[in-house]
């Protein structure tokens, strides 16, 4: 049995981050699923495809880094700034517009350390 398609309304979250996130799919390929634009592997772009966590927690982050040691060793959460390349464990067998089709398992890394998981695909029928 195929895994649940990822299309524009997925939620996903970071390991790193305190907040869940949407993934916004581009209507470039004009293919939708459930009514709804397809997710591809190739969708990773931060800012475009992949909004802010809300607050990062990785030390990794120069950011967090900094306000980290300001803090004087105390964790200190700062805002986050995706920075992701593409999806890893897309549908073996499905392409929308000549990428594998996002699906539901997938994860991406984010160059602070951070793993961006798929935590609810979007679409509830179609598998692939």
């Amino acid at each position: 049995m195929g895994k649940p398609q990822v299309t524009s309304t997925a939620m996903l979250m970071c390991s790193f981050g305190v907040a869940p996130s949407t993934i916004q799919v581009l209507p470039i390929t004009r293919v939708t699923v459930e009514g709804k634009p397809a997710a591809t592997v190739v969708d990773a772009t931060p800012f475009v495809n992949i909004p802010p966590f809300g607050m990062c927690m990785s030390l990794s982050n120069p950011t967090v880094a900094a306000a980290t040691s300001a803090a004087l060793g105390v964790l200190t959460p700062m805002p986050c700034t995706p920075v992701t390349g593409p999806w890893a464990g897309g549908s073996p067998t499905v392409r929308v517009g000549g990428s594998p089709a996002l699906v539901a398992g997938a994860t991406c890394n984010c160059a602070y350390g951070g793993v961006v998981q798929i935590v609810m695909p979007g679409s509830v029928r179609t598998t692939s």
